[in-house]
Formats: C-alpha cells, structure tokens, sequence
C-alpha cells in the first residue's frame, strides 16, 4: 500500500503525518480518511481549487493531469509545476509526499457568516 507523506501545515497537520491509502484512491480522500480535513468546497468533482496540493515527491507516479484539471489549477493560489488537485490526484503503487498550501481561494469558507 502506497504512504503518504504531508508536510506540516500550521492548521490542518501541524505535526505532519504519514499515512497509507490502497492504490487508486484520490489524495483528497486518503486525506480526509486519516482526519487531514483539506478543504474540498466541490465534493471532489473538479470544480474549484480548493484542494490544492503541492506534489514534492513522487509527482511522476500519479495519474496523469487531465484538461479539465489542468484549466482548473490556473486559477489555485500558489501554483507549482508539481501542483495538483487532490481530488483528481489517484495514488499508484508508489509513496508521495505532499504539502498543503498555506492559502486556498475558498469562498464560502472565508465569507462572514
């Protein structure tokens, strides 16, 4: 079974974690599968960017980007070349580490209520 490994990020994994997911399962939902509770503001359907993720290694061993994807992430705070959506983002057989950006453009989130 493929690790994950998530850098540190002061809200939502302080301490990092390593974390094992079967082999074709999206990022997002290994994530919060193990209480990394990333923001996914569409369920996970590719329609925004709140997933975002920063693939530091293992990038070549996920599924490849597909268009959809691809014209989604333009819009990401803090775009990478080893930037991905964790929603479309599928796990292979080999382990990645992964940081979640400090930022997201999450609407519904940051509107006062």
């Amino acid at each position: 079974m493929p690790k994950i490994t998530v850098l540190p990020h002061a809200e939502l994994c302080p301490q990092g974690a390593e974390i094992e997911a079967s082999s074709g399962t999206s990022l997002c939902d290994a994530l919060h599968q193990h209480d990394i509770e990333i923001d996914s503001a569409c369920g996970g359907v590719c329609a925004c960017t709140t997933c975002h993720i920063i693939v530091r290694q293992g990038f070549a061993s996920l599924n490849d980007i597909d268009e959809d994807e691809e014209d989604m992430l333009d819009r990401a705070w803090g775009l990478e070349p080893h930037s991905r959506l964790s929603c479309q983002a599928r796990l292979q057989a080999s382990d990645v580490t992964v940081e979640i950006p400090r930022y997201s453009i999450n609407l519904a989130k940051e509107a006062p209520h």
